[in-house]
């Protein structure tokens, strides 16, 4: 009963979490196309846009299908070596296609248009939400999480977490320095992602995020 009570609490918690990020998600779409984005970013996004953009522009291929595609072979390779992690694996690549799929749908409701101040490269598709910043929270930081619970050794767990963390944070950051996106976009990105990623936990029967039982991996040294 008491596992039973824990996992319908998990659902719940998750489910919320899901149907909150994409109200806001929502909101905040409707929100920038009715009345533009707030004077307060506009600053913000001058100051950063055209600074380090050769480093923004690699850092932004990698939310790219030539790139995302062979990281997924190597996951799925990693699956058949390590069945420990089969489960998180391919959650993390369903959420990938669905953050990538559902964010084009999302781009054509709210149709909001492109920056004028673009560096590098003018993208043709809407603006908002950002599938960028979508991806970089859905699979990158997913996968910072998932790695911070997981049953690595500490300190593999602290420094693997932290460089996706960080890399995540990057993809968002190139998108401005690129001038491709607003904040909100960005923003608009993030909770999208956020409400997949706990749609997901929240309809999943057991708790895919947290290591199973057992120890797969040997202890630190």
């Amino acid at each position: 009963m008491i596992r039973r009570n824990e996992a319908v609490e998990r659902r719940e918690r998750w489910g919320f979490v899901a149907l909150a990020s994409a109200a806001l998600c929502a909101w905040l779409g409707f929100s920038v196309v009715r009345n533009g984005e707030p004077a307060v970013l506009v600053e913000l996004e001058r100051a950063l846009v055209n600074h380090s953009a050769l480093v923004a522009w690699w850092i932004t291929w990698s939310c790219y299908i030539q790139v995302l595609v062979p990281l997924c072979v190597v996951l799925l390779v990693l699956a058949w070596r390590f069945p420990a992690w089969r489960a998180r694996i391919f959650f993390s690549i369903v959420v990938l296609l669905l953050c990538w799929r559902g964010v084009d749908v999302l781009q054509h409701v709210f149709a909001r248009p492109r920056r004028l101040d673009w560096v590098v490269k003018h993208e043709s598709s809407y603006s908002y939400p950002s599938s960028h910043a979508a991806i970089a929270t859905g699979f990158y930081a997913l996968w910072a999480f998932m790695l911070a619970v997981s049953e690595l050794p500490r300190r593999t767990r602290a420094i693997g977490a932290g460089l996706l963390l960080l890399f995540a944070t990057a993809i968002c950051w190139s998108r401005l320095a690129l001038g491709a996106h607003y904040v909100t976009d960005l923003a608009g990105g993030a909770l999208f992602a956020l409400a997949i990623v706990s749609a997901g936990v929240a309809i999943v029967p057991f708790n895919l995020l947290r290591p199973p039982a057992g120890r797969p991996y040997p202890p630190a040294e």
